[in-house]
């Protein structure tokens, strides 16, 4: 029965291949292979498999079946041939020469044997050609950068074309096995900064998307090592260390979504040490006074990109849990730096928002009650063995803690201002004659005071005190808090207050002609007040940045609905998007907690002050880093307010912000494409992308680059019936270099993700060859790259395609381009154009020249 039942199965197995059904066949042949002992059988399913895995290019298994079924049948011409076409595509030439060389032996007339037999043959000597020029020019490179002789460009060239090799998997593969390593390791010793850069670049394309190389570099550096690079002073230094080991950790835990094969695959290689060995050292970084700020906040980036679950869906959160067990009460000290008392670790002004960050993040990770029971004992353990009568430094750092942890999870640090003596110790603190205790315990109160219970409880203890230090101080950051926290009813005065300061109230266009003709008619004609002019307004802005009013103004937000009003609101969205004005002050927002406050601001309120919150939002979301800007779920919540923004009635600079936030949030992972696909934002994006005005038709078309990464984007695409593809084809012949480059971005990755839209593109419009030539031909790297990035996906998409543009001048245009001698700039362009000629070479229309 199990054997008739296998043959059914086989047979069903069959005819789901002929309808290309491939999953649905390989999952036939599984379920037969399990039913029988027949080796004749086993033999055809194991065969039959391996076709399934070359169709759905799943190599690695299709080699594998392929060799079972050789195993039983040593002269199986079709398992052979299968193997042998496997093979190939994993690189594995040699052996697949052997397969195909077996094969030919067998049916010596079969035509399609013999020319498998040359091109591997052909791509075998090229190979090797290029394997001896690499080994030669590595060693070369070597030489001359640890030459001290040797001339200062020549240095240089040669430390750029090792980063390019490192980057490349052949390249360094012959780094690693040329005794590479100990090589960089002796560049790293020479304590010379361009020396060093180039050796921590060059380990780290090295290290990028292969698991065991990672692993024995990591051993071989050491971890001690690395931590050591990268807590140093030099900003370039420590953040080339933390994009090294951000390579290794990709590496080890299978987050580079590489598909590890052969030798790399056969390797069970337990990484989970080393990876707690990584995050034990970060966690020590943070405490020790050897790091510089640059290199605590590089470590506490690395934290907070590796640790947290990246979607709550995957159950195993145990990262966290082993830095909640090992490493919180260390953040907690970060958190709790008091810049100027003389114990304070060195700080950059972001260090202690990324540590707030992290404990947020950490807190969000946790699963059940029980864990985040645990997470707030040691928290509560910390803060409270903190408390010294005898020693007000130590006072001062406990109720910092609890200031940075209600800038995080808000939920625990109000549980946390509910222990014993900690709003008392806030109060005493203002009574204190230290500017350092009064600044301190005044922002605390700021962060307790945005619920009514603690604000009631202010009231009553501490506003005599508050009145005092605002009469008697003359730090300004202590002045702007007092103010805030001292009275729960004049929020709504501060925040006019601060309108008025920072002049974010609409102003009516003045139309020149109509005051000449009030003039002319001796009519009164307000004028404007020297202090209302720009220079003065942009220095106020500067001064309350500088004296703290965002973090004052994020805990203005927070007050319970009873305090902050909608009139309110609306206030304090024209305040932050006056501060959002500048760029170069958006950081230091973002610093401070400013992007978190928004959110609230752009849901809730009036319609003009949730327009003026968004727009904020969109000034911030623009040029900030989301998941710093907008931390764990909260980015989400970014996306209504921003395609809300887009809308035709709304001022220009506001569409065109909006689209620069969107295209930044869509960057960033398919879950927040999703989102803003689910916001219905696709129809005003390509609306705009039709625009004649320059900016916002550019803006557009960068965020659909992005956008059409996503499935669902991709789908109205491939719809018949529009002009969606035409549009972007177009688009990447306009003059305009960034629109370019963002059409020919776009227009990549679709022809790249199918093939039906490379046919579709050369239907959609007569120039379309014209166009890819100029791209292949464009003067800017990046714009060059992509167009022949499309030649590529054309050429691959189908042979009579690929045959039409070989007669065509792209050929001479890729020859040009492909001759090219690749430096760090120009080999991804160099390589892509080459990859186009091998792909040409493979359809038998041009050969390679001996």
């Amino acid at each position: 029965m199990a054997e008739a039942e296998a043959v059914q199965l086989k047979e069903e197995g069959n005819q789901h291949f002929q309808r290309q059904d491939y999953k649905a066949a390989t999952k036939s042949y599984s379920q037969a292979l399990k039913l029988t002992k027949d080796k004749t059988l086993l033999a055809t399913l194991y065969r039959n498999r391996a076709a399934c895995g070359l169709k759905t290019e799943s190599y690695v298994q299709a080699a594998s079946d392929a060799s079972r079924a050789i195993d039983i049948n040593s002269s199986d011409i079709k398992a052979l041939y299968r193997r042998c076409q496997a093979l190939e595509h994993l690189g594995k030439l040699d052996q697949a020469f052997k397969d195909v060389q077996r094969c030919a032996t067998l049916e010596p007339r079969n035509q399609n044997f013999q020319e498998t037999l040359r091109r591997l043959n052909t791509s075998i000597q090229e190979k090797l050609r290029v394997q001896f020029s690499t080994d030669s020019r590595v060693q070369k490179m070597f030489e001359i950068l640890l030459d001290e002789n040797s001339d200062a460009d020549k240095r240089e060239k040669a430390a750029n074309n090792l980063i390019v090799l490192g980057r490349e998997e052949s390249g360094a593969e012959k780094i690693f096995q040329g005794n590479g390593v100990a090589l960089l390791l002796q560049l790293l010793d020479t304590k010379r900064l361009e020396l060093m850069l180039a050796a921590v670049r060059t380990l780290s394309g090295m290290c990028s998307g292969h698991r065991a190389r990672a692993t024995a570099i990591l051993h071989a550096v050491r971890i001690d090592r690395i931590c050591s690079l990268m807590s140093g002073e030099n900003e370039e230094m420590s953040l080339a260390v933390c994009n090294l080991l951000q390579a290794v950790i990709d590496s080890l835990s299978g987050e580079d979504k590489q598909e590890h094969r052969g030798k790399e695959e056969a390797l069970v290689l337990d990484t989970k040490k080393d990876l707690k060995q990584i995050t034990s050292h970060l966690l020590d970084m943070l405490v020790s006074k050897k790091v510089s700020g640059q290199g605590r906040d590089q470590a506490l980036n690395l934290l907070n990109k590796n640790v947290p679950r990246k979607d709550l869906a995957i159950h195993d959160n145990s990262r966290t849990i082993y830095v909640v067990d090992n490493g919180l009460r260390k953040i907690l000290k970060v958190v709790g730096q008091v810049p100027d008392l003389p114990s304070c670790l060195p700080l950059t002004d972001n260090t202690r928002m990324l540590a707030s960050i992290l404990i947020n993040k950490l807190y969000d990770d946790l699963r059940c009650d029980p864990e985040r029971d645990h997470f707030r004992k040691i928290c509560e353990e910390y803060i409270t063995g903190k408390f010294d009568p005898q020693d007000m430094d130590k006072n001062v750092n406990a109720i910092q803690t609890v200031s940075g942890i209600l800038q995080g999870p808000f939920d625990l640090g109000n549980q946390l201002l509910g222990l014993k003596g900690v709003m008392e110790m806030m109060v005493a603190l203002c009574g204190s004659e230290r500017e350092v205790d009064q600044l301190v315990a005044v922002e605390a109160l700021i962060h307790a005071s945005t619920k009514l219970s603690r604000a009631t409880f202010i009231i009553t203890n501490g506003v005599s005190l508050l009145k005092q230090i605002y009469k008697t101080t003359k730090n300004e950051k202590i002045k702007i808090r007092t103010l805030v926290s001292s009275d729960k009813t004049i929020l709504y005065s501060v925040a006019t207050t601060l309108v008025n300061c920072s002049n974010s109230y609409d102003v009516k266009e003045v139309i020149p002609e109509l005051v000449q003709l009030a003039k002319f008619s001796k009519q009164h004609v307000p004028e404007e007040h020297p202090k209302d002019k720009k220079d003065f307004v942009d220095m106020r802005v500067k001064r309350l940045l500088k004296a703290g009013v965002i973090s004052a103004m994020a805990c203005m937000v927070k007050a319970d609905n009873a305090i902050l009003t909608d009139q309110t609101k609306e206030l304090l969205a024209r305040v932050f998007l006056a501060l959002c004005d500048n760029p170069k002050d958006r950081g230091t927002i973002v610093a401070q907690g400013g992007g978190k406050a928004l959110i609230p601001l752009a849901l809730e309120g009036t319609d003009v002050g949730k327009v003026k919150a968004a727009h904020a939002l969109a000034k911030i979301a623009a040029v900030s880093n989301p998941d710093i800007a907008f931390p764990g779920e909260r980015v989400y919540e970014v996306v209504r307010p921003l395609v809300r923004l887009l809308d035709t009635e709304r001022d220009g600079i506001q569409n065109y912000e909006a689209l620069l936030g969107l295209t930044n949030l869509s960057g960033r992972s398919d879950k927040l494409r999703q989102k803003i696909f689910k916001e219905r934002a696709l129809p005003d994006i390509e609306n705009y992308m039709f625009e004649n005005h320059d900016q916002l038709r550019q803006a557009a078309t960068e965020c659909m680059c992005n956008m059409v990464v996503n499935k669902e984007v991709q789908e109205r695409f491939l719809a018949d019936g529009n002009d969606r593809l035409k549009l972007v084809v177009l688009l990447c012949g306009e003059d305009d270099d960034k629109l370019q480059n963002a059409a020919a971005g776009a227009l990549a990755m679709l022809t790249a993700a199918h093939k039906k839209l490379c046919l579709k593109m050369t239907q959609v419009t007569s120039q379309w060859l014209e166009i890819l030539q100029r791209l292949c031909l464009h003067d800017r790297l990046s714009v060059q790259h992509r167009g022949l990035v499309i030649a590529y996906n054309l050429l691959a998409a189908d042979a009579e395609l690929a045959k039409k543009l070989v007669e065509s001048e792209l050929l001479e245009i890729l020859t040009v381009v492909g001759k090219q001698e690749p430096d760090e700039k120009k080999a991804e362009v160099v390589q892509t154009a080459r990859e186009c000629l091998i792909k040409c070479m493979d359809y038998g229309f041009i050969k390679p020249v001996s």
